[in-house]
């Protein structure tokens, strides 16, 4: 059998280039195994990497990552589908290059919360608990949604608010929730679920900083008011 007909399954699983990847890194890898990972398939004459070997020698990196789709598929076995997906990795490479990460927005107090919630917050008709996840500068990692409807214990239960925290590695959490009344009084709700998501942080190791109340044009801070400790 002639090696370009060998489908890759055909092959010993350490020698399939995905194998190969996961278990030894992208840098273990030919460009034309990379590339073929990328383009997954080859044609009824010959396997995927035979096929991206072949591309390889007509077209250097830099050329490829150039070429258009209507150049690409010039070449005997690149049909649309495969010329796109190589121009699309081509362009993700090229952002990458001029990719600058936004500045993490810092929290310094509770009007800072408000300034940054309340866009979010002010036009929802139902109640709405989001969690801001924080690093150990009081940095926003993450902002997340845990619960729609009216506040209680059973809907904001401390292992969904604390299972992203563990993801995200953050050192503490701030709680965020609106009261469509326009009223930022806490409930007796609220505050027992405050009290309790204090107390799973404690045995996780997890700072709640504050639970802020979002009502209309106001706020309230669950810490300023004494209820996080």
């Amino acid at each position: 059998m002639e090696v370009t007909k060998i489908r890759i399954h055909d092959l010993p699983e350490e020698e399939r280039p995905r194998e190969r990847l996961i278990k030894n890194g992208p840098e273990a890898l030919s460009n034309a195994e990379l590339l073929g990972i990328v383009l997954r398939t080859g044609s009824r004459e010959e396997n995927v990497v035979s096929l991206c070997s072949r591309i390889l020698s007509a077209y250097s990196i830099k050329q490829l990552s150039l070429a258009n789709v209507s150049r690409l598929t010039q070449v005997k076995g690149v049909g649309k589908a495969k010329a796109t997906q190589i121009a699309a990795v081509f362009e993700l490479a090229r952002r990458l290059e001029t990719f600058v990460e936004e500045p993490k927005r810092k929290i310094c107090s509770p009007k800072d919360v408000y300034t940054l919630m309340y866009p979010k917050l002010r036009e929802q008709k139902k109640e709405k608990f989001i969690t801001l996840y924080l690093d150990t500068k009081n940095q926003i990692l993450k902002e997340e949604v845990v619960s729609i409807g009216s506040l209680n214990a059973s809907i904001v239960h401390p292992r969904e608010v604390f299972k992203s925290a563990l993801l995200e590695s953050s050192a503490s959490v701030i709680m965020v929730h609106n009261h469509p009344s326009g009223d930022p009084s806490p409930s007796r709700e609220d505050i027992m679920v405050t009290e309790k998501l204090v107390e799973g942080g404690k045995l996780l190791g997890i700072d709640i900083l504050d639970h802020i109340i979002i009502g209309d044009g106001r706020y309230v801070s669950l810490k300023d008011e004494g209820f996080v400790r």
